[in-house]
């Protein structure tokens, strides 16, 4: 059963030179718990595509069916409420607040969900993530694998249908890395969670399910 499917994808803007086509005619489908690799160069249209699928923006033609919801009969409030009760994401930037300790940006979600005993379960997800003795920290006294880990800890804390990573390991070292994305897998199995991946880590690809390729905003290739 297909937990994502995108029909006919068209993404367009506007530039100095006319519309330019970052994404043309994609269409593709993800299975209920099945890893995802979406590859391909800088400039491909692989984290546009990856934006799409997770609503964060809309496509120009064509649509998104999330969770079996179909996302362009929706406003961007109905996208965020989809958004916050079945998605989960991990940025390589990590986007972690400064202003609040690991504790408090993995627990934000869920306490801005009014989820009960939110701070009890961020503080459960950051003990399976290896970080119960720096739940206190601010992110500035955190390595960049510690605040990737805050972040998926942050991710993972409402037991989402579906994670989308973009580059998760982009801003770490090779070893960082390597840790990062066997905490990735081992959650995501854990947890029986659909895994949508950007990334030009070809080993990373390599551990999920299935690859897709882009290049010049189309898919490839499929394997």
């Amino acid at each position: 059963m297909n937990i994502v499917q995108a029909e006919g994808l068209v993404k367009q803007v506007k530039s100095p030179e006319g519309t330019l086509t970052i994404l043309n005619n994609i269409t593709m489908s993800v299975k209920r718990g099945e890893s995802l690799a979406i590859v391909g160069v800088s400039g491909s249209g692989k984290s546009t595509l990856l934006g799409l699928l997770a609503g964060l923006d809309t496509p120009s033609s064509g649509k998104v069916i999330l969770n079996d919801i179909d996302l362009s009969t929706l406003d961007e409030d109905g996208r965020a409420r989809i958004r916050s009760e079945s998605v989960g994401f991990v940025f390589q930037s990590f986007h972690l607040l400064p202003g609040l300790t690991a504790l408090e940006n993995t627990s934000l979600p869920l306490e801005l969900a009014e989820i009960s005993d939110a701070t009890q379960k961020a503080q459960q997800q950051l003990d399976q993530v290896g970080l119960s003795d720096r739940i206190h920290h601010y992110p500035n006294q955190l390595s960049g694998g510690e605040q990737q880990r805050v972040a998926i800890a942050r991710a993972f804390c409402a037991n989402p249908a579906i994670l989308f990573a973009d580059e998760p390991t982009g801003n770490l070292d090779q070893k960082t890395a390597g840790k990062i994305i066997e905490l990735l897998f081992n959650l995501n199995n854990k947890n029986d969670t659909t895994l949508i991946l950007v990334t030009h880590d070809h080993n990373l690809a390599k551990l999920c399910d299935r690859q897709i390729e882009i290049a010049g905003g189309e898919i490839v290739q499929s394997s």
